[in-house]
């Protein structure tokens, strides 16, 4: 039988925190998410993971994660002319935030 070992919370740099996040992705399917599921969507670093993506958002609002989900999402196939070229490969994250949390993004300074 395994016993599971207490895994202590890692500390990131401050810098590296301010860097992860790269935008709010605002849409639709973004706030329908928000108001159904208390999630938030991110674009984020490429090589950021899930515990950086946890710290930075509790950092960055003042809220508590509840968890993480990561989707790499394919840069689209563009034509110009006769050419073919790409458009970037991204990754977006699902912030699920713990109940009674909230991100406001409309609120006025």
């Amino acid at each position: 039988m395994k016993i599971k070992q207490h895994i202590k919370p890692r500390s990131f740099s401050a810098e590296r925190l301010a860097l992860v996040l790269l935008a709010p992705i605002i849409s639709e399917k973004g706030t329908y998410i928000a108001d159904k599921h208390e999630q938030v969507i991110f674009k984020v670093l490429p090589d950021a993971s899930k515990p950086e993506i946890k710290a930075a958002v509790e950092a960055m609002f003042k809220v508590e994660v509840e968890s993480v989900q990561i989707a790499n999402v394919d840069g689209k196939i563009k034509r110009f002319g006769k050419f073919t070229g790409r458009r970037r490969n991204w990754k977006k994250a699902y912030v699920c935030l713990k109940p009674g949390q909230e991100i406001n993004f409309a609120a006025e300074s």
